[in-house]
Order: C-alpha cells, then sequence, then structure tokens
C-alpha cells in the first residue's frame, strides 16, 4: 500500500511541472501587463522601466519561469504583485472558507444524491423518476450566477430571511453568522453537485440491480428497499468516490462565479480578482493547489475503491 502511494506521488511530480510550464505560458501570452495597473500620468518611462525591473517583469519569460520554479522548490511562492503580500500567507488566509463552503457543499449533495438516485432507479420511468430527472436536468443546466442572483432576490431582497453577501457581519463574530452567510452559496453549489451526482447514482443503481445477486435476493424474499440499502448501495458509491475525488480540486479553487457573487472571502474571488490584477503569482499558486488537490484526490479514490470493493486491488 504505502510503496503504491508513494510511486504516485513520484508519478505526480512531473504532472505537476507540466501544468505549472503550460499555466505560466497561458498567463505570459494573455494580453495584459501588470505594470500599467501601478501606472500613473505623472510617471515618466524610466520610471516605469525601474518598476518592472524591480518585479523582475524585464527578464525573458523563460528566465521567470525558473526563478519562480526555484523559490517554489523551497517553499516560497513568491508576492503578489498588486498589494506585495506573500502569496502562500493570502492561499492559506482564505484557505479555510472556500474549504469550508465547498466541503459542506459536496457533504449535502452525496448524502442526498445516493438515497434520491437509488429511488430514482428503483421507479424507474415512473413518476418520481420523472420528476427527479426533471430537477437533476435543471440543476445541470441552471447558469450558476442566475440561480445565485433568484435566490438572493427572494430570501434577501424580499423576504429579508438571510444576508445576501460575505462571510460575517460587520460587529458579530459567532459561528451562526458565518452559517446564515454560507446558507445561500452552499444551496447553489448543492443543488449543482447534486444534480450530476443523482444522475450517476441512478444510471448505476439501474445496472446493479440487474445483476444476478439481486435475483438471488429477491428469491429469498428480501424486500427492495432491503436490496437496494443493504446489497447494492455498496456497489453505486463507486461512481461518487470517482466524483468526490476529481471535486478535491474544487476545494481548493471553489466555485468562482458562486464565490464572486456572494462575496464570499475564498481562493474563487481571490482568484479573480488576481486575473484582473495580472497578478500572476497569485494565479499560479492557486493553480498549483488545486492541481495537487485533484492528484491527491485521485489517488484517495483509488484507495476508497479496495475499502469499498475488496475485489478491486490498489
Amino acid at each position: 500500500m504505502y510503496q503504491v502511494i508513494g510511486r504516485r506521488l513520484l508519478q505526480s511530480i512531473p504532472m505537476l511541472l507540466f501544468i505549472s510550464i503550460v499555466c505560466f505560458a497561458l498567463i505570459k501570452f494573455a494580453p495584459g501587463d501588470p505594470v500599467q495597473s501601478f501606472v500613473t500620468p505623472n510617471m515618466k518611462p524610466e520610471d516605469v522601466e525601474r518598476m518592472r525591473h524591480s518585479l523582475g517583469l524585464d527578464q525573458p519569460n523563460y528566465v521567470q519561469y525558473f526563478l519562480w520554479l526555484k523559490h517554489l522548490l523551497t517553499g516560497d511562492f513568491g508576492y503578489s504583485l498588486v498589494n506585495n503580500r506573500p502569496v502562500l500567507e493570502q492561499i492559506v488566509t482564505r484557505l479555510p472558507a472556500t474549504v469550508g463552503l465547498m466541503g459542506a457543499s459536496l457533504v449535502i449533495a452525496v448524502i442526498l444524491a445516493i438515497p434520491l438516485g437509488m429511488i430514482a432507479a428503483l421507479n424507474r420511468n415512473r413518476f418520481v423518476d420523472k420528476l427527479l430527472n426533471l430537477i437533476s436536468y435543471v440543476g445541470i443546466s441552471i447558469p450558476t450566477f442566475w440561480l445565485s442572483i433568484l435566490l438572493i432576490y427572494v430570501f434577501a431582497v424580499q423576504l429579508h430571511l438571510l444576508p445576501s453577501m460575505g462571510m460575517r457581519t460587520i460587529g458579530q463574530d459567532s459561528f451562526l453568522d458565518i452559517v446564515k452567510h454560507a446558507v445561500l452559496p452552499c444551496i447553489v453549489l448543492s443543488f449543482s453537485f447534486l444534480s450530476v451526482y443523482i444522475r450517476y447514482v441512478r444510471s448505476n443503481t439501474i445496472g446493479q440491480l440487474k445483476e444476478d445477486y439481486v435475483q438471488i435476493q429477491y428469491a429469498f424474499g428480501s424486500s427492495k428497499l432491503r436490496i437496494l440499502f443493504r446489497h447494492v448501495m455498496k456497489n453505486v458509491l463507486l461512481p461518487i468516490i470517482t466524483l468526490l475525488g476529481m471535486s478535491f480540486g474544487d476545494l481548493i479553487t471553489g466555485a468562482i462565479i458562486t464565490e464572486t457573487v456572494f462575496s464570499w472571502p475564498g481562493l474563487g474571488s481571490l482568484g479573480v480578482t488576481a486575473a484582473f490584477g495580472f497578478d500572476y503569482p497569485i494565479i499560479m499558486g492557486i493553480t498549483m493547489f488545486s492541481s495537487l488537490m485533484l492528484i491527491v484526490g485521485n489517488l484517495l479514490a483509488d484507495i476508497l475503491y479496495s475499502v469499498v470493493d475488496p475485489r478491486i486491488k490498489v
């Protein structure tokens, strides 16, 4: 087991290196110049060039990349070009907000998707199945920003039940206040995840209900619900594990659109601000963190496969 984990982690090194090269190249090829955000009408050209030199942007792109990689290997993610704060410090500061919001959304989606997806499969082509399919199609198709604005208008503007933006109310520092601010963005994200997960669970459950072990349980007189939740559910968990592994990267990047609409102080909104300000070090730092989490998530998914189904070897 440990040899497999070690080998997979070693294999991830060239993958992360390739991701960093592609991301750095895309950033450099993108239009825009971070120095322009500091330029004032009274600045002389030599002052602009002096500022470009102080930021290290006057060197060739490959030199800038190798310097960034050298610092990264020592644990230094560099400094923001906009506020001159350490990149790692800003990521660590915003990480709990994103992980809390995305983690809660994923947990809610999984808890609801497993029973709803299996019930839809058990009642295939009936009213319950068609209703859940309709909800899933709506959740997959609806834009997240539109749903976010709709919830803000209904629950914050009209009903005054929940706050519309931010993570805390000024002057309050309670856990309940954070939960109230997280309800609306969590509903948006959970609905998006739930719509996808239900489809996967339903499809896999339909396939499992045709297997021989299910027919044997029927022959022994077991009820449908007992077969569904005691025997079929173990095999249905496999696609959910795959989806969760692929969602580990989202725990870092978060939902960029949702965090921006609700002004949630997570890494998603930090990435949007960095993109508009051409803050290359922060963009690279967030990209590498999310890529690493995606690799770790896939590794954990492979390990959980063998736990849920002993027939699958790590």
